[in-house]
C-alpha cells in the first residue's frame, strides 16, 4: 500500500508540473498538495494507519512522525501550509495564485515526496 500511495504522489507531482507549465496555477497548487497528502498516507500505510479526513492524516503524521523525531519539523510546516493554500485556492473565490506561488508549492511538494520516499524505501528494506 505504501508503494502504491507513493506512486500516486509521483503522479500528482507530474500533473502539478503540467498544470504549472500550462498556466493553471490554482490547479497546480491543488495537485502539489495532493502529492504531499498521498506521500503522507504512504508513510502512514507502513504502520497500517489511515483516516477518512485530511485533518486526521495530518494530525497523525505530526504526532507520530514529526513529534517523535522521525521527520524534521519543516515537513510538518510543509504539509500544513500546503493544506491551507490548497483550501484557499479551491474555495476562496478571490484568492489570487501567482506563477511564483505555484512554483514554490511544487518545489515543496517535490522535497516532501523525496523525503517520504527515502524513508519508505529504508523501512521496506529493513
Amino acid at each position: 500500500m505504501a508503494k502504491h500511495r507513493l506512486e500516486t504522489a509521483e503522479e500528482k507531482l507530474k500533473a502539478s508540473r503540467l498544470l504549472l507549465s500550462g498556466g493553471l496555477y490554482k490547479d497546480s497548487i491543488g495537485r502539489s498538495y495532493y502529492a504531499i497528502f498521498s506521500a503522507t498516507r504512504a508513510v502512514l500505510a507502513l504502520d497500517s494507519k489511515d483516516f477518512s479526513k485530511h485533518a486526521g492524516v495530518i494530525a497523525c503524521f505530526q504526532k507520530d512522525y514529526v513529534k517523535e523525531g522521525i521527520f524534521d519539523k519543516q515537513y510538518s510546516k510543509i504539509v500544513m501550509e500546503s493544506f491551507q493554500i490548497r483550501n484557499k485556492s479551491d474555495y476562496d473565490d478571490y484568492y489570487i495564485v501567482s506563477k511564483a506561488d505555484a512554483e514554490e508549492q511544487l518545489e515543496k511538494a517535490e522535497l516532501f515526496y523525496q523525503e517520504m520516499s527515502r524513508y519508505i524505501e529504508a523501512e521496506i528494506k529493513e
